[in-house]
């Protein structure tokens, strides 16, 4: 997914959203891949093509947009199609299901409000409506190996994300923790309510795309969401007026 990217001054994007300063961390230092930083000498495992989607940061002045289709979006239960309705109002899940779904995937580095290097992950489905699954992830230096993603437009919840690399070559991730970044302390969710996230990324040589895995379940209910599919990347340059609007957060939170 080609992008240009160029660094966002903190004024810049703190006028474009909206921000809770409380117990902000410490930030600075040099633009570093935030999944390179995580993983450390791992990251030289990773595909090639994989290396380049996932090392790039925000003073490389490029982006990373995928576009392919779903082979299949699901859901669980339909009694959690109320909870995955009110999620999609947030750009957190949502209640559609489909086959062959076109999809498309935006990656953008930027130092957030708070100064901290940030990748964009707006994933659109394009159903009859299109629906978008928002995240923005940070690097957690004070837990190696993960990195924090906040979900959603207003980033209520923080979840802790731990990184690996597969035999092949891929990316997997699975989340931890998930802690409510819109509450003062940050209260860790208890596990029985959480939405566990397992993904699995990686290249496909043969047929030169990239191949996504996602499974999202709960201890009590089993299957949230899943979807699989494929898309190809293109990496376009990032002007000197910064990153589109529309895949910023409507508010940051620094709980974490």
């Amino acid at each position: 997914m080609p992008v240009t990217t160029t660094a966002v001054t903190t004024t810049a994007v703190t006028t474009a959203v909206a921000t809770d300063r409380t117990d902000s961390p410490t930030a600075g230092g040099p633009a570093r891949s935030i999944f390179h930083a995580a993983l450390g000498a791992d990251f030289e495992r990773l595909h090639p093509e994989l290396r380049r989607r996932f090392g790039f940061s925000s003073v490389d002045g490029f982006a990373c947009i995928g576009t392919g289709r779903m082979d299949r979006v699901e859901h669980g239960s339909p009694l959690l199609v109320p909870l995955l309705t009110a999620g999609a109002r947030r750009n957190v899940l949502f209640p559609d299901q489909g086959r062959d779904v076109p999809f498309t995937i935006a990656n953008y580095a930027y130092r957030d409000g708070f100064g901290r290097e940030t990748v964009t992950f707006v994933r659109t489905f394009q159903f009859t409506r299109p629906r978008r699954f928002d995240a923005t992830m940070v690097a957690a230096p004070d837990r190696p190996g993960t990195v924090v993603d906040y979900l959603g437009t207003h980033q209520h919840l923080a979840v802790d994300l731990r990184l690996g690399v597969s035999t092949r070559g891929g990316l997997l991730i699975s989340s931890e923790a998930h802690r409510v970044a819109a509450l003062v302390g940050a209260p860790i969710v208890p596990e029985l309510l959480r939405a566990r996230a397992d993904l699995h990324e990686w290249f496909d040589d043969e047929s030169g795309r990239f191949r996504i895995r996602v499974r999202v379940s709960n201890p009590l209910v089993g299957l949230v969401l899943g979807y699989q599919g494929w898309f190809t990347a293109e990496y376009p340059q990032v002007g000197s007026e910064g990153i589109p609007r529309h895949v910023r957060p409507v508010r940051e939170r620094s709980r974490m």
